[in-house]
This record gives C-alpha cells, sequence and structure tokens, in this order.
C-alpha cells in the first residue's frame, strides 16, 4: 500500500481507520513491524517504511481497569498477529474480567467525531 506523496505517517493511519483498516508501516530494511506511525524505523533509523493492512486480530498483552467519574474503563495493550503492540481497550467486556491471552479482533468506532481502534473478543 502506498502512502500519498507527503502525507503524514499519522494522517495515512486515520484515513485508515475512517476506511474502517488498521494500518501500520513494515521497514524494507530490517522487515520491523512498526507501529505507531513514523518516518524512521526505530530498530535501525531506515526511512523505506512500507505500509500494510493489519488482520486487526491479536490477544491481549496486559490490561487494567481505570476507575474515574464516569465509571470504571479498560486500557489494554494488544499484541497483533503482525508482529506489532498498540494500546487501546477492548469493549464489550466488564473492564476487571479482560484477561490476558485473550484472542480479539479490531472494531472501528467513533469517538469525539474521530474513528478510534478498539477490540472485542472474538468467538470461537
Amino acid at each position: 500500500m502506498r502512502s500519498p506523496a507527503g502525507a503524514a505517517p499519522e494522517a495515512v493511519f486515520r484515513d485508515g481507520l475512517a476506511a474502517g483498516e488498521l494500518r501500520f508501516q513494515r521497514c524494507r530494511a530490517c522487515s520491523a513491524a512498526v507501529f505507531q506511525p513514523r518516518v524512521l524505523c526505530p530498530g535501525c533509523g531506515s526511512d523505506d517504511l512500507a505500509w500494510q493492512r493489519s488482520s486487526g486480530r491479536g490477544a491481549v498483552y496486559s490490561t487494567t481497569a481505570v476507575r474515574g467519574r464516569e465509571g470504571v474503563h479498560n486500557v489494554a495493550l494488544i499484541d497483533l498477529d503482525e508482529g506489532f503492540r498498540m494500546m487501546s481497550r477492548v469493549e464489550g467486556v466488564d473492564a476487571d474480567r479482560v484477561l490476558i491471552g485473550t484472542r480479539v479482533g479490531l472494531a472501528v468506532v467513533e469517538q469525539d467525531g474521530e474513528p478510534v481502534a478498539v477490540f472485542r473478543e472474538e468467538i470461537s
């Protein structure tokens, strides 16, 4: 997948979410999966990064329940099958019941007028 000439990495990522896709970069020099979107590979420093679409499937690496005035929500780190980790949340499960290792899939929801990547438990 090619990004528009001169497009900022964050804009390409957000455009993907608006289209229902989770996009990440792969370094052509060292093959590392790169996420958060950036202009240089954090592993080798190369600027030769190619955009790819993630399957959106992964597993919960860690999770915590956050309690606030608005109630309880979870913050989770998700290990995506393509080899990168991202912070998000798992929806459809009580915040205290999100388990490490749970298989999840991407869902794009709107929050404050912007598309946001969240995850939901996969049903086997």
